[in-house]
C-alpha cells in the first residue's frame, strides 16, 4: 500500500501551517474562558445574572475594572458606568450597574483571598486577550493567502463555506486541481468506504478513517454549514431524509462526497458553482 506524493505550492503550505497553529491558539481560547467562567463560579456566581456571556464587551470590561464584590459595594452605579465609558463606547447602563451592587451585596461567592482571586484573574484575562489577539492576526494572514490562490474565491462565494472552513481543505489537501475526482479527495481525507473485515470474519462497511483527521473535519463541518445556507444542499438533504428516507447522518456523508466533487470540479476547470447542477433530479413532493 502506497500513494504518490503531490508536491505543493507555498501558498497551500502556508495554510497548512496557519490552521495547525489556528487550532492551538482556539484551544487557548477556549481553556481561559472556560477558567473565568469558573473564576466567576467562585467569586461572583450572580454576575451572570447581570451579563450572560462572560466573553462578551461588557462582562470583560466589568470583570477588568471591579472584579470583586467587595469592590462593588463600595461604588455607585454613576461610577460603574464612568468606569465603563473609559473602555467602551456602548455599555449597560445605570440600571444593570445598580442591579450588580445589589447582587454584589448579597452575594454567596467566596469572601476570602480577595487578593490572590484578583491576580488569578488578571493572568487570565492577559492570556485571554493574547490568544484573542493571536487568533485575529492568524485569521488575517489566512484570508490574504487565499486571495493569491486563483479558484480560492470561486468557491468562498458558495453560500455557506466560510474563509476559514476553506483554508482548512486546501491546507490539508493541497491544491485540489491535483486530484482525478472527488472521490480521490474522499479517500486522502479518510471518508471514503471500507470493509471492516479481518480473515474469515466479515464485519460492516463503514467510514474507513484512514487519512488526514483535521480534512475529515472541516469537510463535515463545511457540509453540516451548507446544509444550514445553502438553498441547494438543504433541498438535497431533504430530498434524501423525506423522500428517499435516509438517515440524517447518512444524508449528511452523501453530502460531504458532493461538496469534495464539487471542489475538485470547481479547481480542476476553473468554473463557477453551478445551482442546477446540484439540485436533484426528482422534485420534492407537495
Amino acid at each position: 500500500y502506497y500513494s504518490f506524493i503531490q508536491p505543493t505550492s507555498e501558498a497551500f503550505e502556508k495554510l497548512r501551517v496557519f490552521m495547525a497553529n489556528r487550532d492551538v491558539i482556539v484551544k487557548r481560547l477556549t481553556s481561559s474562558i472556560n477558567q473565568i467562567n469558573r473564576w466567576v463560579d467562585i467569586v461572583f456566581p450572580e454576575f451572570r445574572e447581570v451579563f450572560k456571556d462572560i466573553k462578551g464587551k461588557g462582562a470583560i470590561a466589568t470583570l477588568r475594572l471591579f472584579p470583586t464584590p467587595s469592590e462593588l459595594c463600595s461604588m455607585k452605579a454613576h461610577e460603574i458606568v464612568k468606569g465603563w465609558k473609559t473602555v467602551m463606547n456602548r455599555h449597560a447602563g445605570l440600571k444593570k450597574a445598580q442591579m450588580l451592587i445589589d447582587l454584589a451585596r448579597n452575594s454567596v461567592g467566596s469572601k476570602q483571598a480577595q487578593e490572590a482571586y484578583k491576580l488569578h484573574l488578571e493572568h487570565l484575562l492577559e492570556e485571554f486577550d493574547l490568544a484573542k489577539t493571536q487568533l485575529e492576526r492568524v485569521e488575517k494572514e489566512v484570508t490574504s493567502v487565499l486571495d493569491q490562490i486563483t479558484f480560492a474565491k470561486k468557491m468562498i462565494a458558495i453560500d455557506g463555506i466560510s474563509e476559514i472552513s476553506l483554508a482548512g481543505i486546501l491546507g490539508e489537501a493541497g491544491d485540489l486541481s491535483g486530484f482525478a475526482h472527488g472521490n480521490s479527495l474522499l479517500r486522502h481525507s479518510g471518508l471514503h468506504l471500507a470493509e471492516a473485515s479481518s480473515g474469515k470474519w466479515k464485519g460492516q462497511i463503514k467510514v474507513s478513517k484512514r487519512g488526514r483527521s483535521r480534512l475529515r473535519r472541516f469537510l463535515f463541518l463545511t457540509t453540516l454549514s451548507l446544509v444550514r445556507n445553502n438553498s441547494d444542499f438543504k433541498q438535497i438533504h431533504n430530498h434524501n431524509v423525506k423522500v428517499k428516507k435516509m438517515k440524517k447522518m447518512k444524508s449528511i456523508m452523501k453530502l460531504v462526497g458532493k461538496l469534495a466533487r464539487i471542489l475538485v470540479a470547481i479547481a480542476k476547470n476553473n468554473q463557477t458553482y453551478c445551482s442546477q447542477k446540484v439540485q436533484p433530479l426528482t422534485p420534492l413532493a407537495a
